[in-house]
């Protein structure tokens, strides 16, 4: 595998990117119908407008200098709780720790942020991303069925408390 750099999200073309790469790959992978699509689109959007840099970032993963992932840190509606947002990471980019970076990027900047904990929701068909996350730390809080997407999924509430070193 080639270089892998993970760098702040914020050169042209980023925020699109992150669109199109989640609308292409879970389309591909999972079936899921252009609702997800949108679904980035308007967190990408919210985050685009108007993010406090202090309390919220995101960040891209390139391999020899192409992107192929991405993660988002952004403030929950609860005071000292942030979100982990729309991970991804590229196929050809997987098994080699991209995720992993890219998780624990994050995690770091919610610590040095002054957040008590984090946040994130996903679906139990993501097994490579919740095994990320539970290697990080985050324990399930919650889950609930649901059909989104257009297909029938099972929703995962998880938890990391940040104060645990």
């Amino acid at each position: 595998m080639g270089d892998v750099q993970i760098r702040e999200l914020g050169q042209p073309g980023d925020l699109g990117w992150v669109v199109l790469a989640h609308g292409e790959q879970y389309a591909a992978e999972f079936g899921w119908d252009g609702s997800f699509e949108a679904l980035v689109a308007r967190i990408v959007a919210e985050f685009g407008e108007g993010n406090d840099p202090a309390r919220e970032r995101a960040w891209i993963a390139e391999l020899d200098g192409r992107r192929v992932g991405c993660v988002f840190c952004v403030a929950d509606d609860e005071p000292g709780t942030a979100k982990l947002r729309i991970l991804l990471v590229h196929p050809d980019a997987r098994g080699h720790g991209v995720g992993t970076r890219l998780v624990d990027t994050c995690v770091a900047f919610a610590r040095e942020a002054g957040y008590e904990r984090m946040r994130l929701w996903t679906n139990d068909v993501l097994v490579a991303a919740r095994r990320i996350y539970l290697a990080e730390g985050f324990r399930l809080v919650a889950e609930e069925p649901h059909r989104s997407f257009g297909v029938d999924l099972v929703g995962q509430d998880y938890e990391l408390d940040l104060a645990r070193v």
